[in-house]
């Protein structure tokens, strides 16, 4: 049986699970505003591990969100997760962000449905892939991309449409065609990570710990502050 550590930092959640093979046997989650993944990875770490009674030696791999998501909080997570793997000389798995927040959906029972991950980015930008779902499964059906919206946004995409995720308010407020789409906030966890996590280590499709970085998607800008 095989204990992984699962952590997920791309968004204001701050999520952390223990899972044997793919069931949670223990979770952490913090969703408050503010980002504050920096002081509370750890100490969920912990909490997990006490809940769990397990030791940091009795893991066999640890699971990291890899994005898009948010730069900082990609940066927290990749750097605890390779951390732990470089001192315990155990497999680091990356998830793709996108790919669990459609795994939030898989058991919808629709026909012809869409299910399409949107996360937040600057402006009027998203971060979104779309995924058909058919007899229970998710095929993905477009690749990862950060996306600029507008009216006419998804209207490729007949039948229902699914948008989940911290950006949908964007969607919502933007598209003209609304017929037949839902549309539900929701964020990353470690829930469905355990899973996807779990699928990657028995197959080995593992990350080289020493040069593994996070999926940006694009490149981090610092604004400047406009002079007075």
């Amino acid at each position: 049986m095989a204990l992984i550590l699962v952590l997920e930092t791309t968004t204001i959640n701050c999520s952390v699970a223990l899972a044997e093979d793919d069931k949670v046997i223990a979770i952490k989650e913090d969703k408050t505003p503010g980002y504050s993944h920096a002081e509370k990875l750890h100490l969920f770490i912990e909490a997990v591990l006490k809940e769990a009674k397990k030791e940091l030696a009795d893991l066999d791999a640890v699971a990291v969100s890899k994005g898009p998501g948010s730069y900082t909080g990609l940066r927290i997570g990749v750097s605890a997760a390779k951390g732990l793997c470089y001192a315990l000389n155990i497999p680091l798995i990356a998830v793709n962000t996108l790919t669990s927040i459609a795994h939030q959906y898989k058991s919808l029972d629709f026909k012809n449905t869409y299910v399409i991950p949107i996360l937040d980015a600057r402006r009027m930008e998203v971060y979104t892939s779309v995924f058909e779902l058919k007899n229970g499964e998710l095929i993905p059906i477009s690749s990862v991309e950060a996306k600029l919206i507008d009216e006419n946004s998804y209207a490729e995409f007949n039948g229902n449409r699914l948008f989940v995720g911290d950006g949908v308010q964007k969607i919502e407020d933007t598209i003209l065609d609304k017929e037949n789409s839902m549309f539900v906030q929701s964020l990353p966890s470690t829930r469905e990570m355990a899973k996807l996590a779990y699928d990657k280590y028995k197959i080995s499709d593992t990350e080289d710990v020493a040069y593994f970085e996070p999926f940006y998607l694009k490149d981090f800008v610092i604004q400047k502050k406009k002079k007075a």
